[in-house]
């Protein structure tokens, strides 16, 4: 096993996590617990590992040594992390001091978690920091913050605004798509039915003269995360899961538009029928072959895709815009403070440390999107999609309600959905469904 560097990798559902490393200083104590010695944390492996391994190295060499606290870090598989989490807070375990979880299971998890009362939020993505509030609480500190974009081949785009005989043929196009002729406009103007009409006009079946195969690939899989990433469309056509006072609220002409926008794309041939099964390394994938014109995918796709040696059909031609009618599903990775730790202060020392700009450089530099965008501003030169992650998250971005069962909701949208996304069942009949599943899981 490869040694990773201020990390401990445990395994198994107890995975060793009572067995205690010495402590350092003294273990002073006050109301907060044990206050300095020995904190530990769970995170899981991957970029956000990795980056986290880094931070805690430098502060347990730095700042660690005069807070008199020493950071251990276990790293769990990136498929269980949460339930092996959620056996250990069932068991009202003080085995972890700082938990790892995310905007879309901290209302689940918000019972075995102490509220950040201390460590300052302002630093952050306003956003983020709602996405990990529950009942008026924020129970996490945000690291990684992910979003979504339009990412499409600006030279075929481009190509497609600067002629006016395939600008004409587009405006016909559109005509018979949409009932009313349009113009081709630039990607960052794009709203859905511009998406819809692009789709078209990029795909072999429709225009044989286009230059890729297909206009688009839908991440239209049975998967939750498939199900942020169709929100865009619900939020940008003005839905959303719920109304004003909280109640499900999917079965509406916002939410057919929505779902019939996947439909139309897929079952007319506008989108590679890989679709049914993808998501996104799908989606990557289709990008990346040079067949296809664009895609809404996670911002942490944009780098691979201008890389020449891992993208060479399409590196250098890969552009980034906002999503379509500018509204972005937002998510953070988090780390939380586990309600039944014995060392609550100490631990709170560590993340008073995280929620630095100082500390999220270094998580930056070492391959992570942090959530705060003074960090990412200045740090345009590690990643390129920096400046637009941080624009289109201040500009566009939205949270799904945080209630305990989120997460949940994210899968059972996904059963519900995913075979009306590709023209197998009734939209309308699938969002009934989609809303009776959802009003049960709100109550």
């Amino acid at each position: 096993m490869k040694r990773i560097t201020a990390v401990t990798i445990l395994a198994g559902v107890a995975f060793g996590l009572a067995a205690c490393a010495p402590s350092t200083g003294t273990n002073q104590t006050s109301g907060q617990g044990k206050t300095t010695g020995t904190v530990k944390m769970v995170l899981w492996p991957g970029p956000e590992g990795d980056a986290m391994g880094k931070v805690v190295d430098q502060y347990n060499t730095g700042q660690g040594k005069s807070d008199d606290v020493k950071v251990e870090m276990a790293l769990l598989s990136r498929q269980d992390t949460f339930s092996k989490e959620a056996t250990l807070m069932a068991a009202k375990s003080a085995d972890q001091d700082i938990y790892f979880v995310a905007s879309y299971n901290v209302g689940q998890f918000a019972a075995s978690l102490d509220p950040l009362t201390t460590v300052k939020a302002d630093k952050y993505f306003p956003v983020a920091v709602d996405g990990l509030t529950f009942q008026g609480q924020q129970y996490a500190l945000p690291l990684d913050v992910s979003n979504h974009f339009l990412l499409y081949r600006k030279d075929v785009v481009d190509t497609l605004l600067a002629d006016p005989a395939e600008q004409t043929r587009y405006s016909e196009l559109s005509q018979t798509i949409l009932g009313e002729k349009r113009a081709p406009k630039p990607a960052d103007a794009w709203d859905w039915d511009d998406y819809k009409v692009m789709a078209a006009y990029f795909s072999k079946t429709t225009n044989p003269s286009s230059p890729t195969e297909y206009g688009t690939i839908l991440p239209a899989k049975n998967l939750l995360y498939n199900t942020m990433l169709w929100n865009n469309v619900l939020w940008g056509m003005g839905g959303s899961w719920t109304k004003q006072d909280g109640t499900a609220n999917l079965n509406t002409p916002e939410g057919i538009k929505a779902v019939q926008l996947y439909s139309d794309i897929y079952t007319k041939g506008w989108a590679s029928k890989d679709s049914a099964q993808a998501e996104f390394p799908e989606t990557q994938a289709a990008l990346k072959s040079g067949n296809t014109a664009f895609a809404i995918q996670w911002s942490a796709g944009f780098a691979e895709l201008n890389d020449a040696a891992k993208s060479p059909a399409v590196a250098g031609k890969i552009a980034i815009a906002r999503v379509p009618n500018g509204k972005t599903h937002v998510h953070a990775l988090a780390v939380a403070l586990n309600k039944y730790s014995a060392s609550k202060g100490a631990a709170l020392k560590f993340m008073t440390y995280l929620a630095t700009p100082d500390a999220m450089t270094v998580y930056a530099k070492n391959g992570g999107i942090p959530a705060m965008p003074s960090v990412l501003a200045n740090n345009t030169t590690l990643n390129p999609a920096f400046a637009k992650i941080s624009e289109s998250i201040d500009k566009y971005g939205y949270s799904e309600p945080v209630f305990p069962h989120t997460f949940q909701a994210y899968s059972r949208l996904a059963e519900t959905l995913s075979g009306a996304w590709v023209g197998q069942t009734d939209a309308k009949t699938a969002l009934n469904d989609a809303n009776s599943a959802l009003v049960d899981l709100l109550n």
